[in-house]
């Protein structure tokens, strides 16, 4: 997040004298700006310039060497001699006549550390002589701080502060910070010039543009391109949407720099301020300059460049070793600078283009001629490379949110003033290159009377009109009358707006979003859930209601889990949907299955110490269509609508999804686990489609992940098969850390409730005449399904069967071996009458009857 300082800010915009962090905070949000932080120095009280009179070292009895120090803090006595302080110091790095910063007494450090006079080492220390981290300061020097030595003092009086000088105002210490949030489509906040311009947008305040030449701004002069200037080339081969990767490159070359020229201390503290650590001239230049204009610049030694320079994209096995001496290995969309080290063309990598550069070219403390690069990249490839190679830089989060592609040669300038100004360097204005073949923005037509209709507040035309002037557009009028139209070329810092939508709202941003109205929308009567959303809340309900725990979980898995669920080598299930860019790198796939996310959580709870884990979810799982190697279709540029063949192609591209709901049951013997689970899993699935109204059929199958001899599917009247029910395969149940003998469910909602759906599902006429109970126990061959029974003796009872249910089954020698018997419970009633013995017995006799027929059972005697 980019920091605001107040005095930096005000070098563009007129601020009121008294303004503080809190009401800049307050200004900035009406248009956009959120603040994240107001941060301070945590210094307070008087602390101050002070020169060093005398320093006497004094060795102690624990081998440690203080020194006792007279300083020069600007006291002065009623005939204007000097009072000199006496003050403690355990550092050594100064000497007698070095300028230093001395907190006094009352003073306030960071961490609330109070400063007062004290006896210690023999003496009264009346203050103390401050290091860079006592006063919160980036602590890079061992020893105190050093304002000016007393050899600089003497060579230039008026560059050092007197005694006195308060020491917190020239260490930017008294400054208030602003941190503020910037959304992405706002990458010009990212610089002092484009927080300027938001301020004035809310304030109404003055602001000069200093990337904009007079009398606009207050840019520097820029030098046209001369035949001697380094060669540049751009060899883009592999464009992202056919966009290049660098359309702009200016490079200017400063000789004769001096060595070991300081940063100038002003300079140092904004990128302290600003959050950046000073490091040399060359480059604590380039990244004030790339912080005020918003513009990344970087700087060569130029002694190491081999002309040509070339633009190009990375080619396979390329190497760099980066700026942080690391060394990464390259993707061959990565956009490189590199120079003709050798005489070979492009040869060698010199950058990462908008990242960081290489170490081959570092600016260091023997360099005398830089060249300056300012260039215009592609935000699409420098987001990519950044995140590619883990490298987030100050200049990737400029460049992936759009540059100005108009401000690269005046940012140049202003590198080259300044390192001419304080490195005593010369420019070179015979070597000045700039290769521009950047467009210019694409011109909107917007009708006035939108942005009435689409915020609801009457903007008037001129009001629409002079907003769009205010941010930087170029506005004409295109035709007369009341249906007059606005030709809008948007200003080059904002790449953002690309349709006339980003222009209304641009209105409404600026004259303010308090007038917008708020309205309450009308509720317009309807017909409340749909059937299906009533029927799959009903499901959730139902599965809650028998005891179960409702979960959720990632639908993303690894391939493993499919070896896991034991699914055959032709399962369709291990043809999975595999994610472009997945969360973790072994979940790259979309489920097939929702038991393959719900079995690990059922996991998890048994190893947390849960006695029995119950747990459901309905959830959506995902199918990839056979031979479906189909591309996404992109969308085109600018916001245009793409048209029905690409939309058509949008949808066809989704995958199919269903929605499915599963259940899993385990637990330790102890707990009641074995073939009770199994029979409870499939009643479960049977009273969820119950409670959907859909009719199934319960017959046994052989489906993974369930056991082969103990699994159920559920199909409907037609025989498609809606999910299986039953035991876990005991080589799935090890595979997930499952007790043994542990259960599952698994059923496809949305075929559910279109089955429930497609039925009648309308009340009818209660009967009023009693019900008639008739108990029936068929003897049947051991492997015949209960279900299959269950079914025929419903078909036999016909109409008059309200219900029937399994109420025993019972295996032994009253029955014969190879042979079971089940006994049914038959409700049944009729609609106009009641039934009479000898009617419910003829009921009894179709059951036994057809029950024979079919399956060759038999009454248990």
């Amino acid at each position: 997040m980019p920091n605001v300082v107040l005095p930096w800010l005000a070098e563009h915009v007129e601020l009121p004298a008294d303004l503080t962090a809190a009401q800049l905070a307050e200004d900035l949000v009406r248009v956009g700006l959120e603040e994240e932080a107001i941060h301070s120095s945590g210094v307070t009280g008087p602390v101050v310039v002070g020169r060093v009179l005398a320093k006497s070292p004094e060795p102690q009895k624990n081998g440690k060497v203080i020194n006792w120090c007279q300083v020069d803090t600007g006291e002065r006595d009623e005939s204007g001699e000097v009072v000199p302080r006496g003050v403690i110091c355990g550092a050594h790095n100064f000497e007698v006549g070095d300028t230093v910063v001395v907190s006094l007494p009352g003073a306030v450090l960071p961490g609330d550390f109070v400063i007062a006079a004290r006896k210690t080492y023999g003496h009264v220390s009346d203050g103390m002589i401050c290091a860079a981290g006592e006063l919160g300061l980036e602590d890079d020097v061992d020893g105190i701080i050093v304002l000016a030595t007393a050899a600089r003092r003497e060579a230039e009086p008026d560059a050092v502060p007197a005694p006195g000088t308060d020491a917190l105002a020239l260490l930017g210490l008294s400054d208030e910070v602003l941190e503020i949030n910037v959304t992405p489509d706002r990458g010009y906040c990212f610089s002092v010039r484009g927080v300027a311009r938001e301020y004035a947008h809310s304030t109404g305040a003055r602001f000069t543009d200093p990337g904009r030449p007079a009398p606009r701004g207050s840019a520097p002069e820029v030098p046209s391109p001369t035949e001697d200037g380094f060669a540049v080339e751009i060899d883009d081969d592999a464009p992202i949407r056919g966009t290049a990767g660098c359309d702009r490159f200016v490079a200017r070359v400063v000789r004769g720099l001096d060595a070991g020229a300081r940063t100038p201390e002003w300079m140092q503290r904004r990128l302290r301020q600003a959050g950046m650590r000073p490091i040399s001239l060359a480059v604590d230049v380039t990244n004030y300059v790339m912080l005020d204009l918003g513009q990344p610049l970087h700087a060569y030694d130029l002694a190491t460049l081999h002309a040509p320079i070339v633009v190009r994209r990375a080619r396979a096995g390329e190497t760099i070793t980066t700026l942080d001496d690391a060394t990464r290995t390259l993707h061959e969309q990565d956009l490189l600078i590199t120079d003709s080290e050798g005489g070979s063309r492009g040869a060698r990598p010199i950058g990462i283009a908008g990242v960081m550069g290489g170490a081959s070219t570092e600016v260091t403390a023997s360099t005398t001629d830089v060249l300056i690069e300012s260039a215009h990249f592609e935000p699409i490839t420098i987001a990519r490379s950044a995140r590619r190679h883990r490298l987030p830089s100050e200049a990737s989060r400029r460049f992936e949110r759009g540059v100005d592609p108009r401000l690269q040669a005046i940012a140049a300038q202003r590198v080259v003033d300044l390192l001419v100004e304080h490195g005593g360097g010369t420019a070179d204005e015979r070597a000045v290159t700039d290769l521009d073949v950047t467009t210019s923005p694409t011109t909107i037509t917007l009708d006035p009377a939108a942005a009435r209709r689409l915020i609801g507040v009457p903007y008037t035309y001129d009001e629409v009109h002079d907003t769009l002037e205010e941010i930087g557009a170029a506005v004409t009028d295109i035709a007369d009358g009341e249906d007059r139209e606005l030709l809008v070329t948007p200003p080059t810092w904002r790449p953002d707006i690309t349709q006339a939508v980003d222009l209304i709202e641009e209105v409404v941003r600026l004259r303010g979003y308090e007038h917008v109205p708020t309205v309450v929308p009308r509720a317009v009567p309807g017909d409340g859930l749909t059937t299906a959303q009533r029927l799959r809340r009903s499901a959730e309900r139902t599965l809650a209601e028998a005891g179960l725990v409702q979960v959720l979980s990632y639908p993303f898995v690894g391939p493993g889990v499919h070896d896991a669920l034991g699914e055959a080598a032709d399962d369709t299930r291990r043809d999975a949907e595999r994610l472009a860019n997945p969360l973790a790198d072994d979940a790259p796939e979309l489920r097939t299955s929702v038991l393959a996310t719900l079995l690990p959580l059922a996991t998890r709870n048994l190893s947390r110490g849960a006695a029995t884990a119950a747990i459901y979810e309905v959830g959506s799982v995902t199918h990839r269509r056979a031979g479906d190697e189909r591309g996404r279709p992109l969308l085109p540029d600018g916001g245009a609508y793409p048209g029905e063949e690409t939309i058509a192609a949008l949808v066809a591209a989704v995958p199919h999804q269903e929605r499915h709901a599963a259940g899993v049951l385990a637990g330790t013997a102890q707990q009641g686990a074995g073939a009770a689970q199994a029979e409870t899993v499939i009643a479960v699935a049977l009273r969820l489609a119950a409670a959907l109204g859909a009719e199934v059929d319960v017959v046994a199958a052989e489906r993974a992940p369930f056991h082969p001899g103990r699994c159920a599917a559920l199909t409907l009247t037609d025989g498609t098969v809606v999910g299986h029910a039953g035991e876990l395969a005991p080589a799935v149940a090890k595979a997930f850390g499952l007790p043994a003998r542990a259960a599952a469910f698994e059923l496809d909602l949305d075929a559910l409730v279109a089955a429930a759906g497609a039925r009648d599902l309308a009340v009818g006429k209660l009967s009023t005449f009693p019900v008639a109970k008739e108990d029936v126990a068929l003897v049947v061959d051991s492997d015949v399904p209960a279900g299959t029974v269950r079914a025929l003796v419903t078909e036999a009872a016909g109409e008059l069967a309200e219900s029937v249910e399994l109420f025993d089954v019972y295996t032994g020698d009253q029955v014969g071996e190879g042979k079971k018997s089940l006994a049914f419970a038959l409700r049944l009633r009729a609609a106009d009458r009641t039934l009479t013995a000898s009617e419910t017995a003829a009921v009894r006799d179709a059951v036994v009857a057809l029950v024979g027929e079919r399956v060759g059972g038999v009454l248990r005697g």
